[in-house]
């Protein structure tokens, strides 16, 4: 990271129930001077983000069966199939959390293989949730997202009991094995756990806590070179 900001790694992201057009308004003018990998914005917000990124290197992400994934089949493939239409570049989905728990592996590669599809070769970043997974599930579940044909696992939406951790990272970096990006997310709030996460494997950050990160890396780079000075 010592010759590249951390902001080309993060998904600046707002998936706040109350906010408002101005705050979708700061947030890409934000992921703009910060340079941004994309912004992370509900599916009803996407005509406005879209339309004030337009002509930026920023990329419009979005959400579908979120916060809790339990959503049908049909109506996860619907929601990727608008989400596209209305300009979004990436698709973050939630795994339904009881058919892991159940087991039942083969109906959730199922669903991503349709949600997929319906992407129509954008990349869909797979949310398993770690927090109510074993090791076990994790890795099985990674395995199930890969074979989805998905472009990344993801750790959490940020809504659940607990967010990204350096071990969760970890073990889904030693099942993808490069082969598949790892989206971290929820709880990373400052360049030192940003860091941690990349350091493990995360190829994408997904925060809220942008302005912060990137100051606390730019302080870093200058104590760095005051001491290169000396």
């Amino acid at each position: 990271m010592s010759f590249l900001s951390p902001a080309a790694l993060i998904d600046h992201t707002l998936l706040a129930p109350t906010a408002c057009a101005a705050d979708f308004e700061q947030l890409c003018e934000e992921a703009v001077e910060f340079g941004c990998a994309s912004v992370c914005v509900p599916a009803s917000r996407l005509p406005l983000v879209t339309d004030l990124l337009h002509g930026s290197e920023v990329a419009v992400a979005t959400v579908i069966g979120f916060p809790l994934g339990y959503e049908t089949t049909t109506s996860k493939v619907m929601q990727a199939t608008e989400a596209c239409h209305l300009g979004a570049d990436e698709i973050d989905m939630v795994i339904h959390g009881g058919w892991a728990q159940e087991g039942h592996y083969a109906q959730i590669e199922q669903e991503l293989a349709d949600v997929n599809r319906a992407c129509e070769g954008r990349a869909l970043k797979v949310i398993i949730e770690c927090c109510y997974l074993n090791d076990q599930q994790k890795r099985k579940l990674t395995e199930v997202v890969m074979n989805a044909g998905a472009a990344y696992v993801k750790t959490s939406t940020g809504f659940g009991s607990g967010g990204a951790t350096v071990a969760d990272v970890a073990l889904l970096a030693e099942v993808t094995q490069g082969k598949i990006g790892i989206k971290a997310a929820g709880g990373i709030r400052d360049y030192a756990t940003f860091q941690a996460m990349v350091d493990v494997g995360a190829t994408r950050i997904g925060c809220s806590a942008t302005a912060t990160i990137i100051d606390q890396w730019l302080k870093i780079k200058e104590e760095q070179q005051g001491e290169d000075v000396v």
